[in-house]
């Protein structure tokens, strides 16, 4: 199937505003901090978790857990429903329309210590951080970029320049690697800095002066390495996109930009985005989806919104919610035709992927799938299906450990994607803007 024609300028801005998305979320918390602005850009208010919500109808919150962000637009007019009954009043409790997605994507994170010098070179200690395509990172210039927490309690975020790269063996010294290159995660994915000899400041040093803060006061650091290639078009007619961490900066950027766009006099539930952390390595983390962060959430906003709202009435609300999990899905890839299905072949540019698994890797069923299609149907584009061979083991996202948590109806959808998981991901332009299309349709409801 292909997607409804989409004008060359549309496309042009959508990748402009897209490669500015990404540039400026070199990391979980950077995208959460970019996310953030471009909310309260826009009239979104940000909520302390440790305060008491006062909501008002008709209007945008957000609210971050380190590299989490949810944020939602409550509809214009809400129901009375002070003085409900013992048998509840849940046909007056609005439910919940999320767009769900993750800020992480898979990296080097920078092990704590001091780095180390070898054969004449400064090198830092690095740990992988998901599951990158570990070939993709040789040879590139590399950032460093995450979060230092200080002495006093504060947190800052820190980008340097390139100043990393993992160099690889000549093929002079290793003749049979183009028949199979294995590295060793120890041994053969640490990032040369410097030469011994010339290095004046440590990596500790260069990311406070990134931060502008004093290196003596950096006491802990999540951070991570950072392809610096900037995002672009390409092909011959600039169908396609490249970029670092399309997965999943490319849903978070689909959900932030449709929430705020969506009206909200003509809201019949809450529509909210919520952008995890730790996707990458298994969500089990305070804000992870396997975390409490949007269960804490969803039942802190009715609560606001509804004083006399009782624990059923906020059950029933999740009863009436849906959540749509969007994240990067594979293309059928024409040089690798044997390691997708035989017959449900999706292609870049074909649309979204609606993600079906019988295993409940993800979380789709038909009742989801009736979701989704209304959505695409509404936003004037085409979706494909996406599941995998059955001899190869099937991916999970987020969707399956929120219709866990939570028991919303939950669908897993997400743009198609080549190299997956690699430095620079691919997709075709034509998909972003229907992705974004459909976010927004669906947030509407």
């Amino acid at each position: 199937m292909s997607t409804s024609p989409v004008t060359p300028r549309t496309k042009t801005q959508v990748a402009a505003d897209l490669t500015d998305f990404i540039s400026s979320s070199p990391s979980s918390y950077h995208a959460t901090a970019t996310a953030a602005a471009r909310l309260e850009s826009t009239g979104f208010r940000r909520l302390k978790e440790r305060k008491i919500w006062e909501l008002e109808p008709g209007q945008g919150y957000y609210v971050i857990r380190d590299g989490a962000i949810i944020a939602w637009r409550t509809p214009a007019s809400k129901a009375d429903v002070s003085g409900a009954d013992s048998g509840g009043s849940s046909a007056t409790i609005p439910g919940f329309r999320v767009f769900g997605s993750h800020t992480d994507s898979p990296a080097f994170k920078l092990k704590p210590g001091e780095e180390f010098t070898a054969e004449g070179t400064r090198q830092i200690g690095v740990e992988i951080y998901g599951g990158p395509l570990l070939n993709s990172w040789l040879d590139r210039e590399l950032a460093l970029a995450g979060q230092l927490s200080l002495a006093d309690g504060s947190v800052v975020l820190a980008q340097t320049p390139p100043i990393a790269r993992i160099p690889q063996l000549a093929i002079h010294l290793d003749r049979q690697v183009n028949d199979g290159l294995t590295l060793d995660k120890q041994r053969h994915t640490t990032p040369i800095i410097g030469l011994a000899d010339l290095a004046e400041a440590d990596v500790i040093e260069i990311l406070a002066a990134s931060a502008e803060v004093d290196p003596e006061q950096v006491v802990g650091h999540d951070v991570y390495t950072i392809p610096v290639q900037s995002p672009g078009l390409f092909g011959a007619r600039e169908e396609f996109f490249a970029a670092p961490r399309l997965d999943n900066l490319l849903s978070v950027h689909a959900g932030i930009s449709a929430l705020v766009e969506v009206d909200a006099a003509a809201l019949d539930s809450v529509a909210l985005f919520a952008g995890f952390d730790h996707e990458e390595i298994g969500s089990n983390s305070r804000s992870g989806a396997c975390g409490p962060f949007l269960a804490d959430v969803t039942e802190r906003i009715i609560a606001s919104l509804f004083p006399e709202s009782t624990r059923s009435d906020y059950l029933a609300s999740l009863a009436s919610s849906i959540c749509v999990s969007s994240d990067a899905g594979h293309a059928a890839h024409p040089n690798y035709p044997e390691r997708h299905d035989p017959h449900v072949r999706p292609h870049l540019g074909g649309g979204p992927l609606l993600k079906l698994n019988a295993q409940q890797r993800y979380a789709t069923d038909a009742v989801g799938t009736a979701a989704w299609s209304q959505a695409c149907a509404a936003a004037g584009v085409e979706y494909q299906n996406f599941v995998s061979n059955n001899a190869m083991p099937c991916g999970s996202t987020i969707g399956p450990l929120t219709a866990t948590r939570l028991g919303m109806t939950t669908v897993d959808v997400g743009p198609a994607l080549y190299s997956m998981h690699s430095a620079r991901e691919m997709v075709a332009i034509d998909d972003v803007v229907a992705l974004g299309a459909a976010a927004k349709a669906f947030l509407q409801g």
